[in-house]
């Protein structure tokens, strides 16, 4: 069955609500269950996965039926909206399966593992049916502030940037999932997994990056896993610097750490906090707290306004943030960095061809 999309009118919440099904019912999937149960405006009429007593037991916490497979759920359902939260090698199939009936689509991270998929993901935009990816650390309170002041000019050109991810994943968090640890269907390690948000914040702040070089190791699963668990890599935004470590080898899930040195002082970011080091003046810290957090801490509290802004968007008929074309830069050097990394050497990214 083929629609076309037609944008909602912007008080559509009040007559006729959008039927959101999700395909995938792992953790992660219950992020986006809590979500849409707390969204006006939007009905759960579905809930999909190989293993249906997963499916069950999301469909009797947040309504809607039951499905074993994607097919048989767009079929029965005929959604408006689909939430991808499969393996990360599942994302650019099944969102093409749901463009083409006119069902837009909303998925985690990352929304492709290779070059070949970013292409085909990318041209689904064309279509004109809404496509939107879960990069929800953009909506955490902490970054906009930051955004917002290095808005205003006031503390300069940026001068560098450092970076750091230290979590901890063990052999179960991949061994009981299936798929996780597996390049195949996972696509990468820590850099496409767990730091791909912070890739995407550094970018926020600087750009397009001109050149990238990064390595990956395996330190502490490697009879486990066939991906990374570190990474390091060096970024370069047309002369500024940017060092980026990541892994998933360390004790615990410590706060994400992005530090901006610009002409005028030094703007530091842990998670909730944010400390101002003006080159002239007092330190100064600032919190801004998580509101609810749905999933773990660490993500931040991002899903549910990323969610809503994604039904926003729906609503008044305008491109969405997170957008195929603006999570671009940050697919495009996910990808140039694993190039850098697994064939050797430089990778240089430029506006006609990414790499």
């Amino acid at each position: 069955m083929s629609r076309e999309w037609v944008p909602q009118e912007k008080e559509w919440g009040k007559e006729k609500p959008l039927r959101a099904a999700v395909v995938g019912c792992g953790s992660i999937a219950r992020v986006h269950g809590e979500s849409l149960k707390r969204l006006s405006g939007v009905t759960p009429v579905g809930f999909a996965d190989i293993r249906p007593e997963r499916a069950q037991e999301l469909a009797m916490l947040y309504g809607g039926r039951a499905y074993s497979s994607l097919e048989e759920m767009l079929d029965g359902e005929q959604p408006d909206v689909l939430h991808i939260c499969t393996p990360h090698v599942l994302h650019t199939p099944m969102a093409r399966q749901a463009v083409e009936q006119g069902i837009a689509v909303f998925t985690e991270k990352p929304p492709v593992i290779s070059r070949e998929q970013w292409e085909a993901f990318s041209a689904l935009e064309e279509t004109g049916v809404p496509i939107g990816v879960c990069f929800q650390n953009r909506y955490n309170p902490s970054v906009e502030y930051i955004r917002q002041l290095l808005e205003t000019k006031k503390w300069g050109k940026i001068l560098g940037c450092r970076a750091f991810v230290t979590w901890r994943r063990d052999s179960a968090y991949y061994t009981e999932s299936g798929w996780r640890g597996q390049l195949e269907t996972e696509g990468g390690g820590v850099l496409i997994n767990q730091s791909i948000h912070t890739l995407d914040l550094i970018l926020q702040f600087l750009g397009r990056p001109s050149w990238v070089e990064a390595s990956l190791s395996n330190h502490h699963l490697k009879q486990v896993i066939q991906v990374e668990d570190t990474m390091e890599a060096y970024l370069d935004f047309q002369g500024v610097p940017a060092c980026f470590y990541a892994t998933t080898s360390f004790c615990t899930d410590s706060p994400v750490w992005l530090e901006l040195v610009c002409q005028k002082g030094t703007l530091r970011m842990e998670e909730t906090r944010v400390t101002l080091l003006p080159a002239e003046g007092e330190r100064q810290e600032l919190e801004f707290p998580h509101k609810a957090v749905l999933g773990k801490p660490y993500w931040g509290s991002g899903h549910e306004l990323c969610i809503a802004d994604f039904y926003a968007s729906l609503r008044e008929g305008r491109k969405f943030r997170n957008a195929p074309c603006k999570v671009k830069d940050t697919v495009e050097t996910m990808l140039a960095l694993y190039a850098s990394a697994r064939e050797g050497g430089v990778r240089r990214l430029n506006e006609e061809k990414a790499l």
